[in-house]
């Protein structure tokens, strides 16, 4: 069952969550709009198998891999990394992808860089015969398309809307449907801000603007005083986050907030994104690390 009917959570006087995560325990939040239409472009084009790609812990993976199985379409997930090969029950998200009938292909991280090149999905066809294709990350026109249903007439009256950034896809389905005076900030999750060229390739708008200092130290990494923040954040309003993207916009914003970032009076709306099935990996690495755990 597919639920979108809940409600905008209020953890300030200013700020309010969206929360997305709660669309689907599996095909949640962004993964959910990024699929919904290419999953119907996949039927009525007659697909029966949907091929993807991701690392070793993607939500995208987990998510491509459930709604397969949730719709019958099998699916196949382009795994980057050729030593995970004999990793997957070690592997919470592979384990989970698999246990959904996700086929993998485990390739080098050289031979992945080529994964949007003609040559290399030429070579998956005669492998695995005529699939439908879906980025990394899920994000093409119909993704975008999908975020563009994210903002609802009840969050006009916010003045920011905020979202983390991974492939740019969500971000840029929210610049589409923003209103004029609305301002959309994107938290990337990777370092840099090279973002911005995927992105204006889908956001028709000029309305947005990466806010690049909460990326602690890049794709996948982690500091103790995040883990703490989203510790403490749960404790206080009941609203899980994960390491890799909700918790760094998160604090991100709370910091912003106490710098004075934003107007006095302005109004704040953060889109939960989901992504909480990397909990449980990421708490592998903390327990390598002796860290504290993510509860």
């Amino acid at each position: 069952m597919i639920k979108l009917d809940f409600n905008n959570i209020n953890v300030d006087d200013r700020l309010f969550v969206k929360p997305e995560y709660l669309i689907h325990p599996f095909i949640s939040g962004n993964k959910y709009r990024k699929l919904k239409y290419n999953i119907q472009k996949a039927k009525d084009i007659k697909r029966s198998t949907l091929l993807t790609f991701g690392g070793a812990y993607s939500n995208h993976i987990a998510a491509t891999a459930y709604a397969g199985k949730f719709y019958n379409f099998k699916t196949i997930g382009v795994i980057r990394g050729g030593e995970l090969k004999n990793k997957i029950e070690s592997n919470p998200t592979l384990k989970f992808a698999k246990g959904c009938g996700m086929q993998f292909k485990f390739i080098d991280r050289d031979a992945y860089r080529h994964k949007s090149e003609n040559d290399f999905i030429e070579k998956l066809k005669v492998d695995y015969g005529d699939f439908y294709l879906i980025p990394e990350g899920g994000t093409n026109q119909l993704a975008v398309k999908g975020c563009e249903e994210i903002l609802k007439e009840d969050d006009n009256d916010f003045d920011f809307i905020c979202c983390c950034v991974g492939t740019g896809g969500t971000i840029s389905g929210l610049i589409n449907s923003a209103k004029p005076h609305q301002k959309i900030l994107g938290f990337p999750a990777l370092k840099g801000d090279f973002i911005r060229e995927d992105i204006r390739k889908f956001a028709k708008k000029d309305n947005w603007d990466l806010i690049t200092d909460y990326h602690f130290g890049g794709y996948g990494k982690i500091k103790p005083e995040l883990i703490m923040f989203i510790n403490d954040f749960k404790k206080k309003y009941n609203i899980p986050l994960d390491p890799i993207y909700t918790g760094k916009m998160m604090f991100g914003i709370f910091d912003l907030m106490e710098k004075q970032f934003f107007p006095k009076d302005a109004k704040i709306l953060s889109i939960h994104t989901g992504g909480l099935q990397g909990i449980e990996g990421m708490n592998i690495k903390l327990k390598q690390k002796g860290w504290p755990q993510i509860e």
